[in-house]
């Protein structure tokens, strides 16, 4: 395992006339690319560059509400609105829940495309234009979602949903190339990250669609308006937000003077974290339907409960943060399964040993670091793996595989699991074995793949 070689320190004259949009060294690609990717926030607050620390902020609120949205509202409330307010089977819901994924999966790949070809991704106005349509649209379909009263609204409603989340995801991860610089992807995502599942742990503590849905609208409403404001409006703000993307859109992979992301790496990283996800919620799912593990979960009655995972979430965002900037992406995943291996070793023993008696703390500790590792990794990596020209495509691909369909469809088989009344027991040791099998074949992918890139070197 060896870190990510240390960048020099950049002189302060240097920092200033990068950021200067329309200065003759911001025109030059190459040197904007190099030097936009030594810059840090702290770069930033020094200089005292509001604008780009106005983007951050930006960024990291955008990211932390959009999935706040989506873990609970999306993949929470749902199940609750066709399970309990409309008397759907658990495998109705679960095929639902499959066409959500489908659905949200197409349109992404094919908005990430059409955003790529158009030039749209390198128009940060165009990209906020989009966006306010999305928030728009969403803040509509969220109020109406409590006032579904049949199983076929109910499959419009989540086709409609699900066509709009599919637009929103190339946009929202596209906005990183505009407004963060390289060296700190690694905690704008963790940040989100860690606040997102602090909220979400907190609340609301009762799991109904009516709930998630008057959260989500008071939140959705203003922001809408925010939107509307930065895409429509003539802004000095926005012109010299939009002028950072010759110097922060160049990924980590793909940043001179030697790029790592092909598309074979690309794919890699996509079977990967399609892997990491479907472990999560093929586990997560059975967990929390489960009525001796809600004590310990993000459902318990005890506040102090509660509390210790909402900072568990925060501690383990922040560590992988730090891992995510140190090393490459690749020994990130090594932990990431590790982990899930691990935690549900952990359950599995407590079930086979002290069922009757209330989880100890550490079940879902361990679980929480897992999710805030492969939950940073998720929102940093497919904006380091793109180019400004290819950041639609592969932030689509990348976010609606291995995050939307791998959760969804692991959604739909945890469901069917249940409905099957396979036991959390059983159901638990195949989500272990998998986990296993993978923790234990990405070093060996990597030592291969270290041993061929030694046979090609020629004799010194």
């Amino acid at each position: 395992m060896t870190a990510r070689h240390a960048h020099q320190p950049v002189d302060r004259p240097v920092r200033q006339s990068v950021l200067a949009v329309g200065s003759p060294r911001a025109t030059d690609a190459a040197t904007a690319a190099r030097t936009g990717g030594r810059l840090r926030l702290v770069d930033l607050i020094a200089d005292r560059e509001w604008v780009p620390i106005a983007g951050y902020a930006f960024y990291v609120a955008l990211l932390t509400a959009g999935y706040y949205y989506n873990l609970t509202f999306v993949q929470l409330g749902l199940i609750d609105l066709g399970s309990n307010r409309l008397g759907m089977t658990r495998s109705s819901v679960s095929l639902v829940m499959a066409v959500l994924a489908l659905v949200a999966l197409a349109v992404s790949v094919a908005g990430g495309v059409a955003m790529d070809r158009r030039g749209w991704s390198r128009d940060l106005r165009v990209k906020l234009r989009g966006l306010t349509a999305v928030a728009a649209v969403q803040l509509a379909l969220t109020v109406l979602a409590p006032l579904l009263r049949t199983p076929e609204g109910f499959v419009v409603w989540v086709v409609a949903c699900a066509a709009t989340i599919g637009v929103g995801m190339p946009v929202t991860f596209s906005f990183m190339a505009d407004l963060i610089p390289v060296r700190d992807r690694g905690f704008a995502a963790a940040v989100p990250a860690g606040l997102a599942f602090f909220v979400a742990a907190l609340y609301p503590q009762q799991w109904r669609v009516e709930e998630f849905s008057a959260v989500m609208a008071v939140v959705m409403a203003p922001a809408v308006v925010v939107l509307a404001v930065l895409a429509f409006r003539p802004s000095q703000l926005v012109d010299r937000l939009a002028g950072q993307q010759a110097q922060f859109g160049p990924g980590r992979y793909t940043r001179p003077p030697a790029s790592t992301a092909s598309t074979a790496v690309f794919a890699l990283a996509v079977a990967a974290m399609f892997a990491v996800f479907f472990i999560d919620s093929l586990g997560f799912l059975r967990i929390i339907d489960t009525p001796a593990y809600i004590s310990t979960s993000w459902q318990s009655p005890d506040l102090g409960v509660r509390i210790f995972i909402a900072v568990a979430h925060v501690v383990g965002a922040a560590m992988a943060g730090v891992l995510y900037t140190a090393f490459d992406w690749r020994w990130l995943l090594v932990w990431v399964f590790g982990l899930f291996a691990f935690t549900h070793l952990l359950y599995t023993f407590h079930l086979r040993t002290a069922a009757d008696a209330v989880p100890p703390l550490v079940l879902p500790g361990v679980y929480v670091l897992a999710v805030a590792f492969y939950t940073t990794l998720n929102f940093a990596l497919w904006p380091d793996l793109s180019t400004s020209r290819t950041i639609g495509t592969r932030c689509a691909v990348g976010v609606g595989v291995a995050g939307w369909l791998a959760s969804f469809l692991s959604t739909s088989v945890a469901l069917a699991s249940d409905a099957a009344d396979v036991p959390l027991l059983t159901h638990l040791r195949y989500v272990d074995a998998l986990a296993l099998l993978l923790v234990a074949a990405v070093p060996l992918a990597l030592y291969a793949a270290r041993v061929r890139a030694l046979a090609r070197q020629e004799p010194s």
